[in-house]
């Protein structure tokens, strides 16, 4: 059980910002009558204290900046009532020096321009854009012709369809299944973190019922392998080649990550990767 701890800093700060977000509310958006006598704009303090579910005083001590303790449920109960976005709520937080709350995790499916510019920059290096389901969202020409996502329909452009599904993946992993093991219990984070998702929900029980693999690997619970590391993987035309990867967070309000792919410098194939990757003759 977590005890609240006594406001102890920020307190102008505290007081500024939950005045201004106060004030900011129409009352008419929370069903409450605007009224002709407001003397100042946006709510009043007891319609917040209302709405948050305390009582005017306590309210009032907090928007004060007193030294009173904050329980992290009366915290998500305020910004509710004051309509804070997911940054806004952590502020508050931040302000009552509470710890950092968890936060529900939503599948998002566009990436920002500027972010497709930043990979097709890479030329001989894969890089692709993942949200939350694993939906691949972008990738540069690299990334296409080593994991071929252009020729997969968009709604089944998704990593962990393609790891236990696709032909291909499984010969490109080497090992399929020690390397596969691995990123699905990367996947069980984030499976974790986007518990009220439905479309993640509804991706593991069909990998479920068309890969026996999966079925299997998915009861073990094993969780958190690093998001880093070596890769091998086995292209028809050089053989294995072992990739340097990383994850990189390029988006952490939408759960967007950049995975990147390097060749190992200290493999073989390091310049008839680049004049593969570079030949514009298709993909694998």
């Amino acid at each position: 059980m977590t005890v609240p701890r006594p406001l102890t800093r920020t307190r102008a700060d505290l007081a500024a910002f939950l005045r201004m977000h106060r004030e900011k509310i129409d009352p008419e958006e929370v069903g409450l009558p605007r009224g002709r006598r407001r003397r100042t704009p946006g709510l009043r303090r007891e319609e917040v204290a209302a709405l948050a579910g305390v009582g005017l005083t306590w309210y009032t001590w907090l928007e004060q900046g007193r030294d009173i303790s904050v329980s992290a449920t009366f915290l998500d109960n305020l910004s509710q009532a004051l309509k804070l976005d997911a940054a806004e709520r952590r502020h508050l937080f931040l302000l009552t020096h509470q710890r950092l709350p968890s936060e529900l995790g939503k599948t998002w499916c566009s990436v920002p321009p500027l972010v497709q510019t930043l990979m097709d920059d890479l030329p001989t290096r894969p890089a692709y854009i993942l949200n939350l389901r694993w939906d691949v969202l972008a990738w540069n020409g690299a990334a296409d012709k080593l994991f071929n996502f252009s020729y997969h329909v968009p709604e089944r452009r998704n990593m962990l369809w393609l790891l236990f599904t696709d032909p291909g993946m499984r010969q490109l992993l080497s090992p399929w299944e020690a390397q596969v093991s691995q990123m699905l219990s990367s996947f069980r984070r984030d499976f974790a973190r986007a518990a009220q998702d439905p479309t993640i929900d509804e991706l593991v029980e069909e990998l479920t019922k068309v890969s026996p693999e999966f079925n299997q690997l998915w009861k073990t619970q094993e969780v958190n392998a690093p998001c880093q590391g070596v890769r091998h993987l086995h292209l028809e035309e050089l053989g294995e080649v072992a990739f340097e990867h990383t994850t990189l967070t390029v988006d952490e309000e939408r759960h967007l990550r950049l995975v990147y792919y390097a060749v190992k410098e200290a493999d073989p194939q390091v310049a008839a990767f680049t004049r593969w990757v570079s030949d514009d003759k298709g993909a694998r």
